[in-house]
């Protein structure tokens, strides 16, 4: 009985274990209906049939090109978007077409779509096809975000220099106005000492000019009065 019950219990607990380890996300099996390992004769790809192809009108004749696929909540092909008109893509009318008016019809060997009781003319009147706006991306939101933070920055560091430099402008304008004065004052001064020493300078010579011609009578003087030696 000691030996049957650990082996007993060490089975339940292998048997507990069993699906958490079969259950681990590297080791689920891949569903059976995931890949198509090739295509039916009963079905075509998009591009083959539809995507590029030219419609003709119940006259035979080629009313317009299919240029894109239209599909509904479901991911179905819904209809398709026709090209009509026009010239190389100028002045084209886009027509959305339901793809259960359109007939696939073999002639000559060879695949055609039709669009039954309609012709060139009576597609004038037809209305075109508006496109809804498509759904942004991760990426273009994101994009267009920090284009927007960049612009707000912009906007403000402008506004800044502007706010500044308006109210710098009176103390700019307060600071030239006396530095202007102080220039002028400092011009005066100096032009006022610049006189004084030149009146200065000028005295001084005519006092020394005054002095060195009376030293030079003072000497001719006493020549004339010193006697002649024999």
């Amino acid at each position: 009985m000691n030996v049957v019950k650990p082996l007993t219990v060490g089975l339940l607990i292998a048997m507990l274990a069993a699906p958490v380890l079969a259950e681990s996300p590297t080791d689920k099996a891949i569903p059976p209906n995931t890949f198509i390992d090739s295509q039916p004769e009963a079905h075509y790809l998009a591009k083959d049939v539809l995507i590029g192809a030219k419609v003709q009108g119940s006259d035979g004749k080629i009313i317009g090109d299919i240029e894109d696929v239209i599909l509904n909540d479901w991911n179905r092909v819904q209809g398709v978007v026709m090209g009509t008109g026009g010239f190389l893509g100028i002045a084209e009318k886009r027509i959305g077409v339901n793809l259960g008016a359109l007939e696939f019809q073999e002639k000559d060997g060879k695949r055609v779509v039709v669009l039954p009781n309609v012709t060139q003319e009576s597609l004038k009147t037809a209305p075109a096809f508006k496109r809804a706006k498509p759904k942004k991306s991760l990426l273009q939101r994101a994009m267009e975000k920090a284009r927007e933070l960049t612009d707000k920055s912009s906007e403000t560091a402008k506004e800044a220099y502007e706010k500044a430099k308006e109210t710098a402008g009176p103390a700019l304008e307060k600071a030239s106005e006396a530095a202007g004065k102080a220039y002028e004052s400092t011009k005066e001064a100096a032009g006022k000492a610049y006189e004084s020493t030149k009146e200065a300078a000028g005295q001084a010579y005519e006092k020394a000019k005054e002095a060195a011609g009376a030293a030079t009578e003072g000497d001719g003087a006493a020549d004339t009065a010193a006697p002649k030696s024999e």
